[in-house]
This record gives C-alpha cells, sequence and structure tokens, in this order.
C-alpha cells in the first residue's frame, strides 16, 4: 500500500508532537477500519440472527467474548507489519521452507474464496431483497459495484479507508435504526452481555459458528499488509509511538464491529425470539422485519447487508493479492483476480442453491483457515529477533496461545458437527 505525501507529513507531525489533541491521532487512522470490515460480513448476519432467534439474547457474551479475541489479534497482526515492513506471508515465506510456504498460499487462497463467496452472496442477496431482481441479476450488479470499490483502491489509501469507513458507517446507521424499533430489554441485554452460558450441545455449536464468522483468517492476513509501508517508523522509538497510535485504530474499529455484531442478535432476540420464530435464512429474516416492524425497517436491513457484502468483497480481494505476493512471490492482475473469485458464488446462484445454506458453509471452511494464520501470527510476534521492542509481552504471549487453542477447538467441534453431525 503505498503512502500519499500529505499522509506522512501529517504522521509526521504527529510523531514529532507538533500536533496535538485528536490531529494527532488522524493520520493513524484507517487500517483497523478496513480489516474490521471482515467482522460485519454477510456470515456474521446469518450466525447471528440464528443465535438470537433460537436462543435469545443468551448467547450475547460470545460475541463479546470473540470481539476481545478479535481486538487481540488484530493488535499482533498491526503490530507485526509495524515491526517489520513485512506482511505476515511474507514473515512466513522467509521463516518456513518453501514446500510449507505453498501449502500455506493453498490454504489462504481456499479460505479467501470461501469468505468471498459469504460476502458476494450477500450483497447480491441485499440487491434482490430490496429491489425484487433476480438472484443472478443482482450478482453481476453486485460484482460490477465490486469492481468499482477496487479502482477507487487505486486511488489511493486515504481514498479506500474513506469509502470503507462510510460503508461501516451505513451498516451501523441501518442496525440503530432496527434496535431502535425492535426494542429491546435492557436487562436482558445486560445479562446475556456479561454471564457467560449454554443451553444446550446445539447453542454450543452455533456458538462456534459465531466465532468462526469473527475471527477472520484474512483479516489476519490482510492488516499487518495494512500497516506494513502506511507509515513508516525510522528506528525503534518511533514504531512504538506507530504502534500506541494504531492501537486505538483497533479498539475504534473492533469497538463499532462488535457493536454491530450484537446489534445483529439483539434485533434478532428482541423481534423473533420473542415472537417464537426461529429464522436461519436472511431472505425470512427481512421478510419478517417488514411483518413485524414494517418495510422501512426491512429495507435499513437490506441496505446493511449491500454495504457489509460490498466493502467485505473488496477486502478479500485485496487480501487475496496479499497473500500470493507473500508466499510465493507472485502477482496477478487485482481485476482478473476479482474475476475469478466471482465464478464460484456465481456458480452456486445459477444452480439454485440456498445463498443462507452457503453463508453458513462458507464460515465452516473459514474454520479450517483460522489455525493456520494465528498460531504463525503468535509465532512471529513472540521472537524479540523478529520483533524487536515490540515483541510480545510475557502475558500477551500466553493469552494469544490460550486464544488460540480455544478458536482451534471449538472450530475443530464445529467441523465434526458440521461433517458428522
Amino acid at each position: 500500500m503505498a503512502n500519499s505525501k500529505g499522509l506522512t507529513q501529517s504522521a509526521s507531525h504527529s510523531l514529532r508532537g507538533d500536533t496535538k489533541g485528536m490531529k494527532r491521532l488522524l493520520p493513524f487512522l484507517g487500517p483497523a477500519f478496513i480489516a474490521a470490515v471482515a467482522y460485519i460480513d454477510p456470515g456474521n448476519y446469518a450466525t447471528n440472527i440464528a443465535a438470537g432467534s433460537k436462543y435469545g439474547y443468551t448467547l450475547l457474551w460470545v460475541i463479546f467474548a470473540s470481539n476481545l479475541m478479535a481486538a487481540l489479534i488484530q493488535t499482533m497482526s498491526a503490530k507485526l507489519g509495524i515491526a517489520t515492513g513485512k506482511n505476515l506471508a511474507e514473515v512466513s515465506h522467509e521463516r518456513f521452507s518453501k514446500k510449507t510456504s505453498i501449502m500455506l498460499w493453498i490454504q489462504a487462497e481456499i479460505v479467501i474464496m470461501a469468505t468471498d463467496l459469504a460476502e458476494f452472496i450477500g450483497a447480491a442477496l441485499g440487491l434482490y431483497l430490496l429491489f425484487d431482481l433476480p438472484l443472478i441479476t443482482s450478482a453481476i450488479i453486485a460484482a460490477i459495484g465490486s469492481f468499482a470499490i477496487l479502482e477507487i483502491q487505486r486511488r489511493g489509501v486515504r481514498t479506500l479507508e474513506a469509502v470503507i469507513t462510510g460503508m461501516i458507517l451505513v451498516v451501523v446507521i441501518a442496525f440503530g435504526i432496527q434496535v431502535f424499533f425492535a426494542q429491546p430489554d435492557a436487562s436482558s441485554v445486560l445479562s446475556g452481555l456479561f454471564t457467560p452460558k449454554f443451553e444446550n450441545v446445539d447453542s454450543i455449536l452455533i456458538s462456534a459458528g459465531m466465532l468462526g464468522a469473527t475471527v477472520m483468517p484474512h483479516a489476519i492476513y490482510l492488516h499487518s499488509a495494512l500497516t506494513q509501508n502506511r507509515i513508516v517508523g525510522k528506528n525503534d522509538s518511533e514504531r512504538k509511538k506507530i504502534f500506541r497510535f494504531e492501537l486505538v485504530d483497533v479498539m475504534i474499529a473492533m469497538l463499532i464491529a462488535g457493536a454491530i455484531n450484537a446489534s445483529m442478535l439483539i434485533v434478532a432476540a428482541a423481534l423473533f425470539h420473542k415472537n417464537g420464530l426461529f429464522v436461519e435464512d436472511l431472505d425470512v429474516a427481512f421478510n419478517q422485519f417488514s411483518v413485524l416492524l414494517g418495510p422501512s425497517v426491512a429495507i435499513f436491513f437490506g441496505i446493511g447487508l449491500l454495504s457489509a457484502g460490498l466493502s467485505s468483497s473488496s477486502v478479500g480481494t485485496m487480501t487475496g493479492d496479499v497473500v500470493m505476493q507473500g508466499f510465493i512471490k507472485r502477482r496477478i492482475p487485482i481485476y482478473l483476480r476479482r474475476i475469478i473469485t466471482m465464478i464460484p458464488p456465481l456458480a452456486i446462484i445459477m444452480m439454485g442453491v440456498n445463498p443462507s445454506k452457503a453463508l453458513v458453509m462458507s464460515q465452516v471452511v473459514l474454520s479450517f483457515g483460522i489455525a493456520f494464520a494465528l498460531v504463525p501470527l503468535i509465532m512471529f510476534t513472540s521472537n524479540k529477533k523478529i520483533m524487536g521492542n515490540l515483541t510480545n509481552h510475557r502475558i500477551t504471549t500466553i493469552i494469544a496461545w490460550i486464544v488460540a487453542i480455544l478458536i482451534i477447538c471449538l472450530n475443530l467441534f464445529l467441523l465434526y458437527s458440521t461433517l458428522f453431525g
């Protein structure tokens, strides 16, 4: 990612202390917002709405815990880019054998294709619900929209960050309105948020799906790429200052992403669960919003889904470029990559596969790839030779490994239950 001259100058003023207050932070805001798009993609819609409609507010704490884990992981990814000037895939290429790098690249591409499937279908479904277009027509329009966002990327990193942030804001407004009209019970929300519990084995399974939809492997690869050359520290002191600023960026972005995910579940609990409805399909959710709250609220749901799908699809394409260049030192034109990754979702739509079911299956594939991104990330950020004065504190490393083991075990449970349950 190339730096603009204005961004570099603003960052230099902030690092020297010439700029005060919030203006000092502004040059460093952006990377986490692009990465955070992965945490509000259409796969989250499917799992969170299903959880809220079936178990009410009970699993709200899973979103809270998942978001804390995600914040830790994204912080380490951002730190790797700042400390090394390289992204996770590039460091993996240097540290692992050629054979291992190729295998990691292949699985990363599979994961990104699954990600793209969820995001592309979500955008198409948003258009289908809003305008009552045939799903294949909606998919073609979504494809055009995703190309438009890629073109924005060529205009510079700050322009892309502004557009992505704007699209996240659309999702925030959409769900804010839905929460307002749904009128959730405040005491139940607080109880669900801070009382960890499960109701049965199925609730554990859906919690694993929620976690798989929240902690995204492609976001782990991408965040290090977004910070590696954006603002380059000249020495250890500057790199430490940059990391502190980026830490604020991560906290703000993940707070917003967490609030959006929580609002998905809260709305489903307040409307669907309260009325005895178990909703798994997003088109059913859209129709029920219209019945229970009116067409205007349903439209906001569709707009949020469309915005989340389009913004996250561009992030998936960017990540594909990053992992290919990092692991095997090869690149293909980004527009060609976009065309290739659109083929599977278009094929699924043309075959008439239920879009919501396809979203859920994509989350299963995503869960398979988390360990391959997370384990190397912890290894590298805990290595002083690689990280210098930005090496993880011992307690950070311990917590990170606990989180990794928990995520991997839950995702293995999800895979087993999906394939053999």
